[in-house]
């Protein structure tokens, strides 16, 4: 078991405290017009992600100390633990119902998410099993199988409350780690052909995710409708232009874009700063992807390495669906851009995942 005794990767650690910082700014600008005509209170949703930040960056610093190691020794506690949650938000009573998905626990601003909370809990599970079997993951029925298996029951149960978006990302991060810890292309080509059936089935059983994909290829087709908030979203970027309209100064917030301070939060910060301030935006993830790729490559061991994929992966598939979405290249899912958009389950969980690679840069040799 490694001794923690170097420094955190200070680059990786500045780059986040960065996007949070511009996170909050436009959380703010998002969200104020429509908190003082909802709760009269303007600085009502940014005063939530303050507090959120706050509990994210003392579970960031908190996690940064502890033995990445530790998580090897838990992760099957936890992962029970995350899947008694899917079940428990699933009953009536229990589970708190918003926007169409029973995805939520507790009251309120401090309701949780536990799909949120499953994805770290599966890639820390996942990094022990991959690092632990490493030499069955060639077989399909020993390696394999049992991963995308443990993998696709959690996405079972996400898909009861349902969250499409949640689950893609869940997977996706999974898919990466199986394939770096040294999976064989003809299953992967396998399951590739078997997804894709899978996922034309999950869309075609919902006739709202129907509309999505319509939507999506021309939203114009129903403008009022399914096609509004990419209609919206592209009003936003376009007006834009090089420098932005000013921070404060966005229109599409004005009731035009629903809840801009969620999911569509580059939007607005396009539509405010401009190609130049959403180009430092997307810089500033990649250089958070670059380091956390170098400390992968570092990691003194596989679980290490593993667990620090695992962690970028889902970062970087969140980041690619969100923008995706809001310049309407996708269809719309409901994922939020990390540590920018509002949201108290999801900062929380980014900012405690960004502690455990932390932890890791302490011991990685590059």
């Amino acid at each position: 078991m490694p001794k923690t005794k170097g420094s955190p990767d200070f680059i990786l650690m500045i780059t986040v405290m960065a996007l949070l910082t511009i996170g909050l700014i436009m959380v703010y600008s998002a969200s104020a017009v429509w908190a003082e005509y909802k709760f009269h209170d303007s600085f009502f949703f940014a005063k939530r992600q303050v507090l959120f930040a706050g509990v994210g960056i003392a579970a960031m610093f908190m996690v940064m100390n502890v033995d990445y190691w530790t998580w090897r020794k838990f992760a099957p506690a936890i992962l029970i633990f995350c899947f008694v949650l899917l079940i428990l938000v699933l009953i009536p009573g229990i589970g708190n119902v918003r926007n169409g998905s029973r995805s939520w626990i507790g009251v309120g601003a401090f309701s949780i998410q536990p799909s949120e909370f499953m994805k770290l809990a599966m890639i820390a599970f996942l990094a022990k099993f991959l690092s632990e079997n490493q030499k069955k993951i060639t077989s399909f029925k020993k390696g394999l199988l049992p991963s995308l298996t443990l993998v696709f029951l959690a996405f079972g149960l996400i898909m009861l409350q349902p969250d499409l978006g949640t689950g893609t990302v869940m997977v996706g991060t999974c898919i990466v780690m199986i394939f770096i810890a040294g999976a064989r292309i003809t299953h992967f080509i396998g399951l590739g052909v078997a997804g894709i059936l899978g996922f034309i089935a999950l869309i075609a059983s919902a006739p709202y995710r129907i509309q999505r994909i319509t939507s999506f290829l021309d939203p114009w087709q129903d403008p009022q409708g399914s096609g509004f908030q990419i209609i919206q979203s592209l009003f936003a970027i376009g007006p834009g232009g090089l420098l932005g309209l000013g921070l404060g100064q966005s229109r599409q917030k004005f009731f035009y874009l629903p809840e801009p301070q969620t999911d569509f939060i580059f939007a607005i910060l396009a539509e405010e700063l401009g190609f130049i301030g959403g180009t430092f935006v997307l810089l500033l993830f990649a250089l958070l992807l670059w380091r956390g790729i170098r400390i992968a490559l570092g990691a003194p061991d596989l679980f290490g390495s593993l667990l620090a994929v695992g962690i970028i992966a889902m970062i970087a598939i969140q980041v690619i669906i969100n923008i995706g979405v809001v310049t309407g290249l996708m269809p719309v899912t409901g994922i939020t851009l990390p540590f920018l958009s509002y949201g108290g389950s999801s900062l929380t969980l980014m900012l405690l995942a960004l502690g455990v690679l932390l932890n890791i840069s302490r011991h990685a040799k590059y």
